[in-house]
C-alpha cells in the first residue's frame, strides 16, 4: 500500500516560493510536500457561515475562520491565543471581548471592528428579511485595547460565543462602501452600527450576506478569501463527483497549534472510498455497514486507525401520544418492554462497539453533563428498566393483548431495520403485535401520519433554541408529545444560566420531564466510521455534528 498522498515539492515549485521573497514564511510546524487528501461531502457556497451556514460553510470556517473558543462535548473549551471573554458586571450583565493579536492573512490586524460586525450579525442588525430589528444598547469600543464590551438584556448561557470575528469588517467595508484604506472601512462600518445609521448599516448587510458567495464557478477572489484561522482557502475544484476544496496553511496565523501538513485536500470520496484508504485517501469517513466491516477489520490490522465518534444524533425508539399510546400508562408499558439492548445489538451488528448505549435525549456520552443528566432524570425508574412481566405490565395499562403497533423505520437503514426486527420480536412476547410501517423517507411518512411509533435519530439540541425548537411548546417536532409549561419554564432558566454546574442540573430536569412524559426511549448514538491511513497522525475526530472533521486538521501530521 503507497503511503497516503506524501507528495513531494518539485524543484520549480521550490525555486517560485524561493522568488516570493515577500510572502510571509509558513509557520515552522509545517513540513514542505505533505499533503493529505480527506473525504468530504460537503461543498462550499460561502465563506461567510454566519449568513449561510450549511453544514460545508461551517467545515470550512473551522479552519478559515479563528474564534475565542469552541463547544467541545457540550462545554466551552477557551482559545487564549485568540482572545479571552469575561464577565464584567452582573447586573446589567455585560461580557468584555477582547482579542489578543491576531490577525487577517492579507495583513490586517482583527480589531475592535470585527468583533462590532460580528455583534450587530448576533443581534439581528444585518437580518436578510430587509427588516431591521430594533437596535439595542450598542457595545462600548476600545479600540485601542481590540475589545468591546456588550450588555444583554439577560444573562445567556451562550456568552462566550455570542460575539466573535467571524467576517472581516474592513472588506465588508470596502464592498459596502467603496473604501480601499482598511482602516477607514473598518471605521465606518463601527460608525453605521454604533450610530444605527439604517441607511449604512443596509450597505452592511448586504455585503455581509451576499459578499462572500461562492459562484457556481467555483472562482476565488483573493480579497474576500482572507483567512484568520491556521489555514487558507486556496483552490476549489469541481468534477463529475463533487466539488474539492484545497487547503494550504496560513503564513500570518498567529494562533496555536500551527499547521504540520502543507497541504490538505477535501475531497468526494467516490463509490467505494474505504477501498482506497492509503493510497488516495489519508482520512476516510462512511457510515459503518455489515459489508465493510470485514475489511474495515482487515485494514486495522494493517495500522490503519479506526474511529467511530458521534454524528450528534442518537437512535430512539419515540412514540405518538395519540391512539394506542394516548395515554401515559400505555407509552410507558411500551417503552419498558423495548428490549433496548437486544435492538442496539441487532441493528448495530458487528459494529455494535461503535454505538455507544445512551440514556439521554439532551446529552450525549461523553459530554460532561451526561453523568449528571443521566442520573438525576428518572429515567432507570420510569422507563428504563424492564417490568418483572411485560404482560402483565401492559393490561395494567390497559391494553389489550394483541394490540397493534405501527412502527416506522427506515427500510434502507441496516440499524432501524435490525432494531425494528428485535422489537417485533420482544413485543410479541409481551402480547403487542408490532407491524412494518417502515419506509423509504421516514420524514415524509412522519409528517403524513398513520404510524404509532418511529425508531429514528434525533438531533441532540446543543443551545437553547435548539431545545426550544425539539422540545418546547408550539414545536414541529413528531415526538414531542403534549406541551409542558414546567418543560419550557425550565428552558426559558436553563437559556439564562452562566454557572456550568447550575446548567447541568437544569439540563437533567428538562430530561426528567422528557422521561415522564413517556414519549421516547433513547437508544444509542450514531456513529461515523473514519479510517486514518498509516503515515497520517493527529487525526481526531469530533463528536458532533459541528465541524466535527475538520475542527482538528491542524493537527494534522504525516509521519517523517
Amino acid at each position: 500500500m503507497r503511503t497516503p498522498r506524501l507528495v513531494a515539492a518539485s524543484v520549480a515549485a521550490l525555486l517560485a516560493a524561493s522568488l516570493v521573497a515577500c510572502a510571509p514564511a509558513l509557520p515552522a510546524t509545517v513540513v514542505p510536500g505533505t499533503e493529505v487528501t480527506a473525504t468530504w461531502s460537503g461543498e462550499l457556497t460561502s465563506l461567510n457561515a454566519l449568513a449561510d451556514p450549511t453544514p460545508g460553510n461551517v467545515d470550512i470556517a473551522a479552519v478559515v475562520r479563528a474564534r475565542f473558543g469552541d463547544r467541545v462535548d457540550g462545554e466551552f473549551v477557551p482559545a487564549p491565543s485568540f482572545g479571552t471573554v469575561e464577565i464584567v458586571k452582573d447586573d446589567p450583565f455585560t461580557v468584555r471581548y477582547d482579542l489578543a493579536e491576531p490577525s487577517w492573512s492579507d495583513g490586517v490586524p482583527l480589531d475592535a471592528a470585527d468583533l462590532v460586525l460580528g455583534w450587530a450579525s448576533s443581534v439581528g442588525l444585518l437580518a436578510d428579511d430587509g427588516a431591521f430589528v430594533d437596535a439595542p444598547t450598542p457595545p462600548r469600543v476600545d479600540e485601542f485595547a481590540r475589545s468591546i464590551d456588550v450588555t444583554f438584556p439577560t444573562p445567556t448561557i451562550l456568552w462566550q460565543t455570542a460575539v466573535g470575528a467571524q467576517v472581516p469588517a474592513h472588506v465588508v467595508g470596502r464592498i459596502a462602501f467603496g473604501l480601499d484604506d482598511p482602516m477607514e472601512a473598518k471605521q465606518a462600518v463601527i460608525r453605521a452600527v454604533v450610530d444605527d445609521d439604517r441607511a449604512a448599516l443596509s450597505k452592511i448587510a448586504k455585503a455581509w450576506r451576499d459578499g462572500f458567495t461562492i459562484g457556481d464557478a467555483g472562482d476565488l477572489d483573493p480579497a474576500l478569501a482572507i483567512s484568520s484561522g491556521p489555514f487558507l482557502v486556496q483552490s476549489i475544484e469541481r468534477t463529475d463527483a463533487g466539488q474539492s476544496v484545497v487547503l494550504t496553511p496560513n503564513p500570518g496565523y498567529r494562533g496555536t497549534p500551527t499547521p504540520q501538513v502543507a497541504r490538505v485536500v477535501l475531497a468526494p470520496g467516490g463509490d467505494d472510498p474505504i477501498a482506497h484508504v492509503g493510497d488516495t485517501f489519508g482520512v476516510v469517513q462512511a457510515a459503518p455497514t455489515a459489508a465493510d466491516y470485514p475489511r474495515v477489520h482487515e485494514l486495522e490490522r494493517r495500522d490503519t486507525q479506526v474511529q467511530t465518534p458521534n454524528d450528534g444524533r442518537v437512535w430512539s425508539l419515540a412514540l405518538r401520544s395519540t391512539g394506542v399510546f394516548s395515554s401515559a400508562s400505555a407509552r410507558a408499558a411500551f417503552l419498558r418492554m423495548a428490549p433496548a439492548g437486544d435492538m442496539i445489538d441487532r441493528g448495530a451488528g458487528q459494529w455494535s462497539s461503535a454505538y455507544a448505549k445512551t440514556t439521554s435525549m439532551l446529552a450525549l456520552p461523553g459530554d460532561r453533563s451526561y453523568a449528571v443528566v443521566a442520573e438525576d432524570s428518572g429515567f432507570a425508574a420510569s422507563i428504563g428498566t424492564p417490568a418483572d412481566d411485560a404482560a402483565i405490565d401492559r393490561g395494567a395499562a390497559g391494553v389489550a393483548a394483541g394490540t397493534a403497533v405501527c412502527v416506522l423505520y427506515d427500510q434502507a437503514s441496516e440499524f432501524a431495520a435490525g432494531a425494528f426486527a428485535a422489537l417485533r420480536e420482544g413485543a410479541a412476547e409481551a402480547g403487542w403485535t408490532v407491524t412494518d410501517c417502515g419506509s423509504g423517507d421516514v420524514a415524509a411518512s412522519l409528517a403524513q401520519g398513520g404510524w404509532d411509533a418511529v425508531i429514528d435519530r434525533t438531533v441532540v439540541p446543543q443551545t437553547p433554541a435548539q431545545l426550544v425548537a425539539q422540545w418546547g411548546t408550539g414545536t414541529t417536532s413528531a415526538i414531542a408529545g403534549a406541551a409542558d409549561p414546567d418543560r419550557d419554564a425550565l428552558i426559558s432558566q436553563y437559556a439564562q444560566t452562566i454557572d456550568v454546574y447550575t446548567a447541568r442540573e437544569l439540563l437533567a430536569q428538562i430530561e426528567a420531564t422528557i422521561v415522564r412524559s413517556a414519549v421516547v426511549r433513547p437508544l444509542a448514538t450514531d456513529p461515523v466510521l473514519t479510517l486514518v491511513a498509516p503515515g497520517v497522525t493527529g487525526v481526531a475526530v469530533r463528536n458532533g455534528s459541528t465541524a466535527a472533521l475538520t475542527s482538528g486538521i491542524a493537527q494534522w501530521a504525516v509521519a517523517r
